[in-house]
C-alpha cells in the first residue's frame, strides 16, 4: 500500500499509537483531487476465509477514507458514508462493486 503515497502530498505517517488506537496510517492531500488535508487507511487487503480479498476496519477509526487496493486501480471511499450504509443496511461484509453504486463519494485512481 505504501505505492498510494506517491498520489499523497503533504504525507505524515501515523504512529503505532495512533495506528493502533486511531485506527489510520498516513494523513496528506490527494494530489490534483482534493486541498484538503485528510487521513487515510491504507492497511493491506488479506485474504479472507471465502478465497476473496478482504479488508477489515473499524467503528471507531479517525481516518477519513479508506484506501481499497485492486488490481489495476486504487479506490477511495468516505468513511462516515461506507460506516452509514452499514449501519442502514446492517451489513458486515461488503464488496467493493456494490459500494461503488450505492455510495455517492468515491474516487478511483488508476495504477
Amino acid at each position: 500500500m505504501k505505492a498510494f503515497l506517491k498520489y499523497l502530498d503533504q504525507i505524515t505517517h501515523a504512529t503505532e499509537e495512533q495506528k493502533e488506537k486511531e485506527f489510520w496510517d498516513v494523513s496528506g492531500v490527494l494530489k490534483d483531487r482534493l486541498n484538503e488535508k485528510l487521513k487515510f487507511d491504507i492497511r493491506p487487503m488479506f485474504i479472507h476465509t471465502t478465497g476473496e480479498p478482504a479488508k477489515r476496519s473499524n467503528a471507531k477509526t479517525k481516518a477519513d477514507k479508506l484506501v481499497i487496493e485492486e488490481v489495476d486501480k486504487w479506490v477511495v471511499l468516505d468513511i462516515k458514508e461506507v460506516m452509514g450504509y452499514i449501519k442502514e443496511n446492517k451489513k458486515t461484509v461488503l464488496r467493493v462493486e456494490d459500494l461503488l453504486k450505492e455510495l455517492e463519494w468515491n474516487i478511483i485512481i488508476p495504477k
